[in-house]
């Protein structure tokens, strides 16, 4: 797939010539007196990558979407909405005005046309100010906030009606910093220190707008149009590409988490294996960080609204000194308060990223089963020690190939997998992983941009084991995971249990623009594209769909709430020609139609499980509800029945270590025992046992 991305993109840009920056159009007019110091505008730079983001993302995304009125339309929506999401600056006139260019964003990438969205940009920075000012002006009177008064906020703005006023949206952001200091007055904070922390925060943001130059705005807007194809398409700026680049070697010291900025909030995206917030398990997905402390006695720093850059400057530090956070949890109902996790940093040790064991004892249709667990947190593979034939360069199927052996030593009944939170990883080692539980066949197909089908597979013939065997997955198990749960549920060789996966198949390809253009003063910046489709080797794509479990556990999330579904321009799920392979003759329809069965019954009978499934359901209605009080009264009521409904992910499986535990691979160990979905799967891979051994029940051939 590289060696045809590398001999085709220059074929497109042979005949490129560079285009002269158009000539300035009618800049837009605003209502208001507040005048700009200086208005950002795109540079000469800007106009050669835009011509070559537009070209290559036109001809090579796998979508292959022209550029017409519709994507257009999509276009604007995606600028405007990533501008100002929550549709608090912009007034309705300033919208209306816009609408104009509704169609003609794909002349703009066409013609290189960059004025209409730094025109955009400017009066929203004119906005910002105003609103801004206002801010200021609120934050001085002398009691700015009657937490008495019987008041509403609605906390889900992305659809609503834009305001049509300046004397609105003032009384929009009353109410918005006054949510915000009512958080702070429940937190513990003295009125005074709420109205500090407040202007602190909000001039911090202000300098952040500030220091916003016209390298963030352009790559704003070629991210509409990229991420209008795909939401893995992307443009990263000069700045941004070597960040990238440095992305990897900065998660590996202080809390190992990659983080990025959204809403004002800096955000974890992913947490790396092995390091400091992965063993504690008090950071996830999706969670916000709203402040930071050094030591175990310094002042938590508000960092609402900050850059991720200056925000990694707090967090990081020397190994072996503590850090606390304070924490919005992805799974926080809108009255739920910041949570504070301490976290001592270090240097991520790549041998804890590798696969671990244990045994769990479960007592089914009583009997006594030794089930082993065995626990991937990515599918990693040391390329050049692979490549260099290093005896004991690091993989995913080497380390679990041991443990497997240890397993079978210590005699278990059989072996649950578990990639709970898996993001992916080396495809080759999904690929060898596989192998070790199949006799050779294909895993996977890749369907590339241009049609060309490629059959991957484990062309070893041996397997180590042939036991019973589950794979429990979730929301978060993304890609590589896909793929080999999916190939495992294909050859029909074990049961899948846990919640429908993240449905991420499709592949990436890094493109660097300056490659394609003679010696430049600037760089250009680089283009992450989507160039590839997976697929199952019964013809189905994992993308969007995913893989969807042979036993259903009880879920914290709605459908689509998060995953590849969440993502209104992701690529749809579609079929392909089923590749040949040989179907074992480990599960059938009726043994799992049976499992399911007895897992049913105790959903209906188990309290432990009835209990979770009850409370989780409460809580998915519970986070619905997008209106807050702002009356204290009622507001700290709500918080306590926020924090009540909120305790019931603690049963979900990962729940939080004590941050105070001295031995953290006991508490990890004690969390273990307590996990409610590895106990379960235990028990139904127990029920898998127990009714193959019946051929009547299980429906397959005795062996």
């Amino acid at each position: 797939m590289r060696k045809y991305l590398i001999t085709l993109i220059p074929v497109v840009l042979l005949g490129w010539q560079q285009r002269p920056a158009p000539e300035r159009g009618d800049k837009l007019s605003s209502s208001s007196s507040t005048a700009i110091e200086e208005e950002l505008q795109p540079t000469a730079s800007q106009f050669r990558a835009e011509a070559l983001v537009t070209r290559i993302l036109s001809n090579y995304h796998y979508r292959k979407t022209k550029l017409t009125d519709s994507l257009s339309s999509v276009v604007y929506d995606k600028y405007l909405g990533d501008i100002d999401h929550n549709r608090m600056y912009f007034l309705a006139s300033d919208v209306a005005q816009f609408e104009k260019y509704r169609h003609s964003f794909d002349d703009f990438l066409t013609k290189g046309e960059l004025q209409v969205p730094y025109d955009i940009y400017n009066l929203f920075r004119q906005r910002y100010k105003e609103r801004s000012g206002y801010i200021q002006k609120l934050l001085s009177e002398p009691k700015p906030f009657d937490f008495s008064k019987d008041e509403t906020l609605n906390t889900d703005r992305e659809k609503v009606e834009w305001a049509k006023s300046n004397e609105e949206l003032n009384d929009i952001w009353r109410k918005y910093i006054k949510s915000e200091a009512l958080d702070l007055k429940l937190s513990g904070k003295a009125d005074s220190a709420v109205v500090t922390t407040l202007r602190d925060r909000y001039k911090n943001r202000d300098r952040g707008l500030e220091r916003i130059r016209s390298e963030q705005v352009f790559q704003m807007y070629m991210n509409a149009f990229a991420e209008s194809l795909d939401p893995h398409t992307s443009y990263m700026s000069p700045t941004s590409a070597d960040r990238f680049k440095q992305d990897m070697s900065l998660s590996l010291e202080g809390i190992g988490a990659l983080l990025r900025e959204e809403d004002n909030y800096i955000k974890i995206v992913d947490v790396i294996p092995g390091g400091p917030a992965f063993k504690g398990k008090q950071l996830k997905k999706e969670d916000r960080i709203t402040g930071v402390a050094q030591g175990d006695d310094g002042k938590i720093v508000d960092i609402v609204g900050w850059f991720v850059d200056d925000a990694v400057k707090l967090i990081k530090g020397p190994k072996g000194t503590v850090v606390r956070l304070q924490v919005m949890p992805a799974s926080a109902l809108p009255n739920t308060p910041p949570k504070e996790i301490r976290l001592v940093r270090e240097k991520v040790k790549l041998e804890e990223q590798g696969a671990k064991k244990e045994v769990v004892s479960i007592k089914q249709n009583d009997k006594e089963y030794k089930i082993g667990v065995i626990d991937i947190p990515a599918f990693y593979r040391d390329f050049e020690g692979a490549q260099q034939r290093e005896k004991e360069f690091s993989s995913t199927t080497r380390d679990v190939q041991k443990l497997i052996e240890e397993l079978k030593t210590e005699k278990v009944d059989g072996i649950v997998i578990d990639l709970r939170n898996n993001g992916g990883g080396s495809l080759t080692e999904a690929i060898s992983l596989t192998g070790l539980f199949i006799n050779k066949g294909p895993v996977v197909q890749v369907k590339e941009s241009m049609g060309e089908i490629e059959v991957q597979a484990d062309t070893d013939p041996s397997v180590l084991y042939n036991g019973p065997l589950a794979v429990i997955v979730n929301r978060f198990s993304a890609s590589a995971s896909e793929i080999f749960a999916a190939a495992i549920q294909d050859y029909k060789r074990g049961l899948i249990v846990g919640e429908q996966t993240y449905g991420k198949g499709t592949v990436q390809t890094l493109i660097d623009l300056n490659q394609w253009m003679p010696k430049e003063s600037e760089q250009l910046g680089q283009v992450k594209m989507t160039v590839a489709k997976f697929y199952r080797i019964n013809g189905s794509s994992t993308q969007l769909r995913g893989v969807m479990p042979d036993v259903e556990l009880p879920t914290a999330f709605k459908l689509n709430e998060y995953g590849e579904g969440s993502q209104t321009s992701a690529l749809p799920w579609d079929q392909i020609a089923s590749t040949r392979f040989e179907v074992t003759n480990n599960i059938s329809d009726k043994l799992v139609a049976n499992v399911r069965e007895k897992y049913n019954q105790r959903l209906r009978s188990d309290d432990e499980l009835k209990k979770l499934s009850d409370d989780l359901a409460t809580f998915r209605k519970a986070r619905e509800e997008k209106t807050v009080s702002l009356q204290e009264s009622k507001r700290k009521k709500e918080r306590e029945e926020a924090e009540k409904k909120r305790a019931a992910l603690n049963q979900l499986g990962e729940s939080e270590v004590d941050p105070d535990a001295e031995e953290s691979t006991t508490a990890q160990a004690e969390t273990k025992k307590k996990d409610v979905y590895v106990n379960e799967t235990g028990r139904i891979l127990a029920d898998l046992i127990a009714i193959s051994k019946e051929p009547s029940l299980a429906g397959t051939k005795k062996k």
